[in-house]
């Protein structure tokens, strides 16, 4: 039986020769080698002969398996060898025609502004559930205090306001008891700070499985948030204990706690946007979190009442979110007579713009995670 030549099909990679398994037999003329520039032949077999190597068709044309293992130049038997398509010598080889039933996908790159694709996101929810509780199971996993951790944070803050700000700078307290007062704010803030520590390191965290497999980047940072809502339960029942013993009773604003929950929840995965897709370019993230949570802790009006601020200016003293959320915590529980409106709803706007810029400009640079983390 006549051997034939076969011919590599143009852009098609040398390595194919190998999954092949071929003798470097060939009865024609000498082929130039597909990887060798200039029109170098390769030297194959034995004392100094000189084998052109046979040219193949493309392995993503016929179908070929592209593997790597198998050795080069080994002669087969017979039953082994692989059934090639012949070619003309010189002609190319025709790619394989699509069938008419078959769709064909073309990928081109998006254009313009980028989509949130909102709909992925509740597809991957049951991804977003086991994200939530594999960081509940890690976060106080081997610690001696577990979860007393939650509540030790803000109690000993408390502690430590109370004796420098309540009775050294005598700061006043809006006539509540000052660790109460203190402490209603720290709870909230506690959570808020916490979410924004873990939230803005959690894509370099996790960055082995962001380079693995595809998912939502949504879901990691929003996971970090979402699961330090234990902490915030268990901090505030203590609070609940607090209000016990100084014997104040919350009346009926405190059904509107939850939405300052949730004001809290929005501001710590907003800003986590932005950050933590800073954080996968820039690495000093990591490092300028602490001074920006301890510059926003004074910002915030944890340890004084926002009624020091100038009544001109309270309600731009609501660009801070982490004010309205305070302020509301406070007159939820401690029975204050007038609710913080405006400082409320420029908190609520600010939350807003800052959701929306950072869905934006997350997944504008999301595509650049799986290389860069």
């Amino acid at each position: 039986m006549p051997e034939a030549r076969f011919e590599l099909a143009r852009g098609c990679p040398r390595w194919i020769l190998s999954p092949l398994r071929l003798p470097f037999r060939h009865s024609g003329p000498p082929v130039t080698s597909p990887r060798r520039r200039g029109g170098t032949t390769l030297r194959r077999g034995g004392r100094g002969a000189q084998r052109p190597v046979p040219e193949l068709p493309c392995s993503h044309q016929h179908g070929f398996p592209r593997h790597r293992s198998f050795s080069r130049g080994r002669r087969l038997s017979s039953p082994e060898r692989i059934p090639l398509l012949p070619a003309e010598a010189g002609a190319p080889v025709a790619p394989a025609p699509i069938p008419s039933d078959q769709a064909v996908v073309r990928i081109r790159p998006p254009s313009g502004w980028p989509s949130l694709r909102l709909r992925e996101v509740w597809e991957y929810r049951e991804l977003l559930y086991f994200l939530i509780w594999r960081d509940i199971k890690v976060r106080y996993k081997q610690t001696a205090l577990g979860a007393a951790w939650a509540v030790i944070q803000p109690f000993f803050t408390m502690v430590v306001f109370s004796v420098f700000f309540g009775r050294l700078a005598r700061i006043p307290s809006e006539g509540v008891p000052y660790p109460l007062f203190a402490y209603c704010a720290l709870v909230p803030w506690a959570y808020f700070a916490n979410a924004l520590t873990t939230g803005s390191n959690s894509l370099v965290d996790h960055g082995r499985l962001i380079s693995k497999v595809y998912f939502p980047r949504l879901m990691v940072p929003a996971a970090s948030v979402v699961a330090g809502l234990l902490d915030l339960a268990i901090s505030f029942t203590v609070l609940l204990g607090m209000l016990v013993v100084y014997g104040i009773t919350p009346g009926p604003a405190a059904l509107t706690l939850p939405l300052f929950v949730l004001l809290a929840t929005l501001t710590a995965f907003a800003v986590s946007l932005w950050l933590s897709a800073l954080n996968v370019q820039y690495r000093d993230i990591r490092y300028t979190l602490p001074f920006l949570v301890q510059f926003w802790l004074f910002a915030t009006p944890v340890a004084y009442p926002s009624t020091l601020v100038d009544e001109r200016w309270r309600a731009l003293y609501g660009l801070n979110p982490m004010a309205g959320v305070v302020e509301g915590f406070r007159w939820a529980l401690l029975g204050r007579p007038a609710a913080p409106g405006p400082m409320i709803l420029v908190s609520t706007a600010t939350v807003i713009a800052v959701l929306v810029g950072g869905l934006y400009y997350f997944r504008r640079m999301e595509k650049t995670f799986a290389d860069v983390v």
